[in-house]
């Protein structure tokens, strides 16, 4: 193959009657060369792309991007998990070939070491837990600075889930200034323009327990919640796409040995730092948990049936038989159940949420 130039000396020979040997001898070319270019019109060939470690993967990329909106980052960690031994950038360069990156339209709030985490719940379909199937549901703290992540899957979204959740994660991570949440019904009772925010009066008081503020994110203002926002949709994309779902029991250790091998020891897209080194030096800014646990438990006034059974969310649980047809006092926590009658705890049950099982417990 010759370069253009050198076509276009072989056709000035050519006009000015050179012969085939005299314009070869002259350019130092084949005579072969020569006679094949004096009578053709100069078309280069293609050239012929290189092998790529990653050519025998690229269709399951397209199909990993057809059915999840994963990033360049957990597409290179599935083709690990499959063999690839290539590096990062070419992935990166093939994602953002077949899909342009999609660019946030908001400006992103800066914060200081401690002052804030933002809080939100993620739903993910239903999951299997005994004979029933339960509504996945799963709680998201993100620390705003260091972007430190922790992550808890429940079965609901009640009061005691959101606080339980809550110490769970200061024990994890420690506890800001602020909380910033979603209008969730658990924290924000009211949020209108102009007016004051009516927050629910328990999670006022468990804000006070653990000396935080509680900060309402305006509604439809990306901005103000967008760590937590993205932080579900990471959990999703990452995590929960494609993950075989068989129970609930082994969910939480699994999200956990998650956040502690992938999500808070990546580096982050923005800072470009892992979210467990910033945590380090922002741990010194975070407050410390107050030792003196919150009651979390949620109460509920409720009749047992003439066959001594109360009922909570579709599961029944037993009573001393004397109390049948009488009033008591259902105390609800996220793995408990404690039954009261005259200020006397008189039954206490695992919580279950199979469907109509009659628990066992105190007699």
């Amino acid at each position: 193959m010759i370069d253009y130039a050198t076509w276009c000396a072989i056709r000035e020979g050519v006009a000015s009657h050179l012969t085939a040997p005299q314009l070869a001898a002259s350019l130092g070319l084949d005579v072969k060369t020569v006679r094949h270019w004096i009578d053709r019109p100069y078309a280069p060939r293609a050239p012929v792309p290189r092998a790529s470690k990653l050519d025998p993967y690229k269709g399951r990329i397209v199909g990993w991007l057809d059915a999840h909106p994963l990033t360049a980052q957990q597409v290179f960690q599935r083709l690990r998990d499959a063999g690839y031994e290539g590096g990062i950038s070419i992935v990166k360069d093939y994602v953002h070939k077949i899909r342009p990156p999609r660019r946030e339209a908001f400006l992103t709030l800066a914060f200081a070491p401690g002052e804030a985490a933002q809080v939100d719940w993620g739903e993910y379909g239903t999951i299997s837990v005994g004979n029933t199937r339960r509504h996945l549901s799963f709680f998201v703290m993100v620390l705003a600075w260091s972007r430190k992540m922790y992550v808890e899957f429940t079965l609901s979204q009640t009061m005691e889930h959101f606080l339980a959740a809550h110490i769970n994660a200061f024990a994890a991570l420690g506890v800001p200034r602020k909380v910033m949440v979603d209008n969730l019904r658990s924290a924000v009772l009211r949020h209108v323009r102009g007016e004051p925010v009516q927050f629910n009066p328990r999670y006022l008081d468990f804000a006070r327990h653990y000396g935080f503020e509680i900060v309402a994110c305006a509604p439809r203002k990306g901005n103000e919640k967008g760590r937590a926002e993205r932080g579900v949709a990471y959990v999703k994309t990452n995590f929960l796409a494609g993950l075989e779902l068989p129970n609930f029991s082994a969910l939480n250790a699994a999200v956990r040995r998650w956040l502690e091998t992938v999500a808070n020891v990546r580096q982050h897209r923005e800072t470009q730092r892992r979210p467990e080194d910033l945590w380090v030096e922002e741990r010194a800014h975070l407050q410390p948990v107050n030792p003196r646990l919150f009651d979390v438990g949620r109460v509920l006034s409720v009749r047992a049936n003439r066959q001594f059974r109360v009922t909570l969310e579709s599961n029944r649980y037993s009573v001393p038989a004397r109390l049948a047809g009488r009033p008591v006092t259902m105390k609800v926590y996220p793995d408990r159940v404690c039954i009261y009658h005259d200020g006397e705890l008189v039954a206490r049950h695992g919580r279950s949420f199979h469907a109509y099982p009659v628990a066992t417990g105190l007699r």
